[in-house]
């Protein structure tokens, strides 16, 4: 998700000249789908009213309707992952960016889930990763939804997989995480999933718990 940000500025600053108080006023007002007020975001988020400006510049430049599908997505994450096919990875993110599920992201989708990602607190960031590993929505994470995902992970890093992929490498990862959390805190009433609480309490306990979580915050 770092990759996005950089090119949503870097793009930014290659396309706009500096511009003045009006010049950003005039231009909120001009998009089909008007993002909440600046106030409001930077009351709602962890970023100032100068960093949403840009990311807002950044964000009309890729999608000058003021929201973002499903495809249009896959199609920016798909640039800074060329070895590998990022498709599904960034279809499952997102879904946990469209909080409403309608189908679109929205700016206001994306500076919120940005905020967490990049300067929430462990807690917000645990609850919003658990909530892209929630596939299904049920409060719960299984094998399954922890397969898929690792498996998009794998799919998406292509050849610069390490180790390298080979056959089940994904599910021997998904087995060696429930084998873990089975021998020690984290699926405390033994039933086979894990669930928000026990998720986060694990992550917070066990340093061991902690590193593993960032293979996936790596490339989110």
């Amino acid at each position: 998700m770092g990759a996005v940000v950089g090119t949503l500025t870097m793009q930014t600053k290659q396309r706009r000249p500096s511009r003045d108080k009006t010049d950003d006023e005039l231009e909120m007002t001009m998009v089909c789908h008007r993002p909440e007020g600046l106030e409001q975001l930077e009351a709602q988020t962890n970023f100032t009213k100068q960093e949403l400006q840009i990311l807002y510049r950044g964000f009309k430049n890729e999608c000058p309707s003021g929201v973002v599908n499903e495809e249009t997505f896959k199609h920016i994450y798909a640039q800074f992952f060329p070895h590998g096919d990022a498709s599904m990875y960034a279809h499952y993110l997102f879904n946990a960016f469209d909080t409403t599920n309608n189908g679109s992201i929205k700016f206001k989708d994306f500076v919120m889930g940005l905020s967490i990602l990049l300067r929430g607190t462990l807690r917000e960031k645990l609850e919003w990763t658990f909530h892209l590993y929630d596939i299904n929505r049920d409060g719960y994470i299984n094998r399954e939804e922890m397969t898929e995902i690792v498996r998009a992970i794998y799919d998406m890093m292509g050849k610069y997989t390490y180790p390298a992929l080979k056959g089940d490498v994904p599910q021997q990862h998904v087995d060696a995480f429930f084998r873990f959390i089975s021998n020690t805190k984290m699926d405390k009433n033994k039933d086979g999933v894990v669930t928000l609480e026990e998720f986060i309490v694990a992550c917070q306990e066990d340093e061991t718990m902690m590193r593993s979580m960032q293979l996936f915050e790596n490339v989110m």
